[in-house]
Formats: structure tokens, sequence, C-alpha cells
């Protein structure tokens, strides 16, 4: 399906304007005499696309690319409305997905972290609870499996097991950096500048900054791989394979934002979560330690940690973060920002939140003040 914004009009506006309708974000319209082609992507559509994508964690653009549009087809799925089954070629996504894997890992079954997509790991997990409920084995959720999620549903609790098991991965991970396998994500690249303003790139700011980290985090003993080539964008499900191919302990997400007002400021990070309760524990807690930090060392406005389904967060199985470092549409912070000095500074405050999250409070210092040789003597020293 092409990409949809205000103006366009056709079939596919209308297919666009039925699932929102059906995802209650837009009102009925089924009255319209107007033909498919007739249908135009107007400012209502427009504010019904922003109000869906503000609720499931998306992008806030009002425009339908892939990521949209795959999610408002997702959600005209409930648990139970078409059987679910891994299919490796066009493997199935949906609302209906997502709410079969929180139910499983509600019950103790570790399917990895619920992100809507039918896989590999939800079909094992499926398998297990299907067995230990003596139900055909078959790794398929039909009406008989949906019967059993449903009738445990009332007195079962959910341990989250697999979110647990995020924290525990990074208490056996140990104190020190040396070994850990991290991922740079510089945003954008290539024929996507990202926001430009005064001739101040928001590509080329986070390339730089991915560097600075990147020589940083290997002086430390870590190794920093870098998701893309200069001249390189991959899409955000790219950059997830990425670090799940290279088996990475961290991703780290670098972007600038930008705002109609001129006054918007500030910085702030972003980790998984749906809103409803499933959130990477260990993302929010880096996340949390990533703005603490620039915030304590720039003095950049605090914008705060948020909660999202962004396909990099979403797709990557270690913990994933993104960082929006300022607005490029702000004179001040792109003033700062295009400071190869204060690009130092953001670079030493997100190596030392790592640290941080790997010392899990201990041998810690107040925020703001551990500098890259406290890190480097922390590395030295018998831990």
């Amino acid at each position: 399906m092409r990409v949809l914004r205000r103006g366009d009009v056709g079939a596919d506006v209308a297919e666009v304007k039925s699932l929102l309708v059906a995802a209650n974000v837009l009102a009925d319209a089924d009255h319209d005499p107007q033909t498919a082609a007739e249908h135009e992507f107007d400012a209502t559509i427009e504010h019904a696309v922003r109000a869906f994508q503000q609720r499931r964690g998306l992008i806030t653009d009002g425009i339908v690319g892939p990521a949209t549009y795959r999610a408002l087809r997702g959600a005209s799925y409930h648990l139970g409305s078409r059987p679910l089954a891994y299919m490796m070629s066009a493997p199935v996504h949906g609302d209906d997905v997502f709410a079969l894997q929180e139910r499983l890992t509600e019950l103790g079954y570790d399917g990895g972290r619920p992100d809507g997509i039918f896989g590999p790991r939800t079909e094992a997990a499926l398998r297990n609870f299907q067995r230990d409920y003596g139900l055909v084995i078959d790794g398929i959720c039909g009406p008989s499996t949906v019967r059993a999620l449903r009738q445990l549903s009332p007195r079962a609790s959910g341990g989250r097991p697999v979110l647990l098991r995020e924290q525990e991965q990074v208490r056996e991970a140990g104190p020190r950096l040396r070994g850990k396998r991290i991922v740079i994500d510089p945003g954008h690249g290539g024929n996507d500048t990202g926001v430009v303003v005064d001739g101040v790139r928001e590509d080329h700011i986070a390339w730089d900054l991915a560097r600075r980290l990147e020589g940083r985090m290997v002086a430390a003993g870590m190794e920093a791989l870098l998701s893309r080539g200069p001249e390189q964008c991959p899409t955000e499900a790219e950059r997830a394979s990425f670090a799940n191919e290279a088996s990475a302990d961290l991703l780290l997400s670098l972007h600038c934002d930008r705002n109609r007002s001129a006054a918007a400021q500030g910085v702030a990070t972003f980790h998984f979560g749906t809103g409803n309760g499933t959130t990477s524990t260990v993302g929010e807690l880096l996340a949390g330690f990533i703005q603490r930090e620039l915030v304590a060392r720039t003095s950049l406005l605090d914008c705060r940690t948020h909660a999202r389904t962004w396909e990099l967060l979403r797709l990557t199985r270690c913990t994933a973060v993104r960082i929006e470092v300022g607005y490029l549409t702000n004179d001040g912070d792109r003033h700062r920002l295009a400071d190869p000095h204060f690009r130092d500074v953001v670079a030493e405050g997100m190596l030392v939140a790592v640290k941080r999250l790997y010392l899990l409070g201990e041998n810690d210092q107040p925020t703001g003040t551990f500098t890259f040789a406290d890190v480097l003597r922390h590395e030295l020293t018998k831990q």
C-alpha cells in the first residue's frame, strides 16, 4: 500500500477510513454517498490518524505509512477472530497475536517480549501451553485453545517472567562494561536527513554523536557496533534485525526532535512499552538513567521518559532506548548541538548511564558527577 497523507484520494483512503471507524477514532460514515474513488484524505482523517498513532505509541505525524497501516489492520482483529499460527514466509501480525502473547506471558510461558508478531518463540510457548492443558499440540491458536485461555483468565495471575528475565540477565552480566556488545543507531542517514534547520542536520548530529559514543565505549572495553554507515538509511525493522543478528546487549538510537513551536525544547528518552502494563523494565531503567544524566550535565529541559511501541523498540530483542537530544527547531538547543564540546558531554552522559545500569546501584555516584575517567577506573578495579 502507498503512503497516504492529507490531499490523497482513492480506494486506499476509503480503506483507511473504514479501519479508523473500526478503531473508534473516526465517526461512522457508512451513509456517505461518495464512491471509494472519491474519498479524500482530509483534515478530519488526519486528526483521526494522529489520535490512533498517539494511542498506539506510534510517531504522530498524521501520515499512514507502513507501520501505521499495519497497526490499523492489526487493530481490526481480536483474540479468537481468526486462527493463529506461525507462518515463516508471511508472519501473522495483529492485536489478537499481541493478546495471545500477553496471556501466555501472564501464565508463565516464555514467548519472548509481546510484539504482536506470531514468531517461532510464540509458537513454542503456545505448544507448551497446549501440552500442559491437555490440548492438541499443533501450535495453532484455534477455538479450543482460545476457550482454554479464557477459562484460565479469572484465576491465573501474571508474573511477567519475560520482563523479570531481562532484569536477571543484567544482573548476571556483571558490573563491568568490558565485553558488552552495544549497537549504536544514528538516526536517519543517506537521502533521509531528518530535521534540517539553518544548515544543522539531524543525520549529521546523530552520526557525530554515535562516533563519539563509539570511541568512549571501545576505550572502556565494550564492543560497539554502528547500525548504519554515513550514507545509509536502513528501515527501523532492518536496524532491529541488525541488533538481533549481532546478539547485542543494548541498543541506543540517537535522534533530535522538531516542533512547530520554536519554544519546544529539551531531551526525552523512549523505551518499549504499551501503556497497559507491558513494559521493558530494563529499558525503562536505562532510559531513566540516560534522561537524568543528560539533564544534569547539559541543563536541557527534562521532557521525561516515555513508553512507545515504535518498531525499533518493539522488534529489537535486546533492551533498546531511543534518545531525542534537543529540538533543532529551538534556537538554544540547535546552537548547543552544533557545538562539538556539547556533543562530547552528551556522549559521556550516555556512557555513564550504561555503566550505572550494570552497576545496579553498587559503587555508584550522584547523578552528573560520574566522569569518563571514573568509568575507566572502575573497569580497571576488581569488582
